[in-house]
């Protein structure tokens, strides 16, 4: 039996194929794609990122697929169909970045994304305790203390659609979520069982949405 259909936003950035072959393991059909006719048939969606955040939002733009993720983000937190970003595939969702000022994000989620404070060394790239708020679904079936894999420099503050945090020179945004759609700042496909976990807990999603 075939899984949910789950298009991975390709737009030339980063750990895609890993997020791609991590969400098969999980059961998902998850393929590659720029194509918009297959990312409005998919029943989940999502949206990998690394590097900088200028390069990221001129890449997805390049590609044709910026509209294409925003009104997809859009409809996940409207209750729609489910939306997942990864690393500064969540901080594309912001309205931009303080690593690139004069660069507009997709505005999805108000405010802006800002660099890592404290006495801590720039970028976060280690294994670091997630502390999930208790209750939401992406953190379903995780031990007491899941850990998962962090590299970035920036992240969006710590507010109302925050559902994990980690520490790392005071309290850190690791998660977020609103409606349907979720986003993570730090690695499910580099963190073992603990980010597979939060993975498969996204595609179980797919069918309840679809049902």
């Amino acid at each position: 039996m075939t899984g949910p259909l789950v298009a991975v936003l390709d737009y030339g950035i980063g750990n895609l194929r890993s997020a791609q072959k991590a969400l098969q393991r999980v059961g998902a059909d998850a393929r590659l794609t720029a194509d918009p006719g297959l990312v409005a048939s998919a029943d989940g969606v999502v949206l990998p990122g690394v590097g900088a955040f200028g390069r990221c939002v001129e890449a997805l733009a390049s590609s044709g697929l910026a509209g294409v993720a925003t009104d997809a983000a859009l409809q996940a937190a409207d209750g729609g169909r489910p939306f997942l970003g990864i690393c500064v595939g969540l901080q594309l969702l912001y309205g931009g970045s303080d690593e690139c000022p004069e660069v507009q994000g997709l505005g999805v989620m108000d405010g802006r994304v800002e660099l890592l404070t404290g006495d801590v060394k720039i970028p976060q790239m280690q294994w670091n305790r997630l502390e999930p708020r208790a209750g939401h679904p992406m953190f379903e079936g995780l031990g007491d203390e899941p850990w998962t894999y962090f590299v970035h420099s920036y992240a969006p503050p710590v507010g109302p659609d925050t559902v994990a945090t980690c520490q790392y020179g005071g309290e850190v945004c690791a998660a977020i979520a609103r409606g349907n759609l979720w986003a993570c700042q730090f690695h499910p496909e580099k963190s073992g069982d603990t980010g597979l976990r939060i993975l498969s807990n996204f595609v179980a999603g797919l069918a309840s949405v679809a049902a």
